[in-house]
């Protein structure tokens, strides 16, 4: 256990250098192992206050790609700059410190622990002379209860097993406990994947917030909906390397789902498709009605 004595923002993060240029920036990146290649030539740049959306479907690279940016595994090719200068992590703790966190999947978190325990679940607050530290559940609980609420997470009982709210919910603490943590950039791992529209939309609504408290946020999904509502730039990711790289004013809901979809094999197969009995290939895109992979508008372009 730690001993946390520092208000928000306080316990990991070491002071980053002041700049206005891109947080985390991957160039020509990608990852190999062995004679597989998982990821080859991706481009990818997450600014502060800003939501960059990665999404393809399964075996596209997005778990390839978070675990390079999360220091989980290293890049074989290109460059990963952090504030602008070359890293090379070699263990998750690494890019936690300059300020990168990942909230994956499982969350995780304890189920039968109760809410505040799991906020600070690995970096307790403690107070006393050593030998004899005990657990500050006083201060944990106050604190718990404030970041949770400078986010919008409002929870009648701290006390209560993290198990027992639901998906939404627990997506939303694991998210302000990052935040509290110092992340700078905030990556997501499929969030919404397991959840009911309502619950996807209180997981989006605390994305939003985290952007606009000033974070770059990295919204990994296979949900061109979802990734639309809230995000700023577009990375389609497809068989390990990037079809589409678009800013939100340069590309559609529609096009985007395209992309996602497939919209580049179903338009070469449309031909093909009309001649089976009970296919409606109406709704398929032409060819030439999807842009490349260079159909992106200037970084930093405003949301409208």
């Amino acid at each position: 256990m730690t001993d946390n004595t520092s208000g928000t923002h306080g316990a990991v993060l070491t002071d980053p250098p002041a700049q206005d240029g891109p947080l985390v920036e991957l160039r020509g990146a990608g990852k190999s192992y062995g004679n597989v290649r998982a990821l080859h030539g991706v481009d990818l740049t997450v600014h502060p206050g800003r939501v960059t959306c990665v999404l393809g479907d399964n075996g596209a690279g997005k778990s390839t790609l978070i675990k390079i940016v999360s220091g989980l595994h290293q890049h074989t090719e290109g460059e990963f700059l952090v504030d602008g200068r070359p890293v090379r992590f070699a263990t998750p703790r690494e890019a936690l410190d300059r300020g990168i966190a990942t909230v994956y999947q499982d969350l995780a978190t304890v189920p039968l622990m109760p809410v505040w325990r799991n906020f600070f679940l690995g970096s307790e607050m403690t107070r006393g002379p050593w030998p004899v530290r005990r657990l500050d559940i006083a201060r944990m609980k106050a604190t718990a209860d404030e970041e949770l609420r400078n986010m919008g997470i409002v929870l009648d009982d701290l006390e209560q097993p993290i198990g027992t709210l639901s998906g939404g919910q627990r997506q939303c603490v694991a998210i302000a406990r990052a935040v509290y943590f110092g992340a700078r950039v905030l990556i997501l791992d499929e969030p919404t994947a397991a959840l009911g529209v309502k619950q996807s939309g209180v997981v989006l609504k605390y994305i939003a917030a985290a952007r606009d408290r000033g974070l770059g946020v990295i919204f990994i999904t296979h949900n061109p909906h979802h990734a639309y509502m809230v995000g700023d730039h577009f990375s389609v990711l497809r068989l390990g390397t990037l079809e589409l790289s678009a800013e939100r004013s340069g590309i559609g809901l529609e096009e985007l789902t395209n992309h996602m979809a497939g919209g580049a094999e179903l338009a070469s197969l449309k031909h093909e498709l009309s001649q089976v009995r009970g296919v409606d290939v109406e709704e398929l895109p032409d060819e030439g009605d999807l842009g490349g992979p260079a159909a992106s508008a200037p970084e930093g372009t405003p949301r409208p």
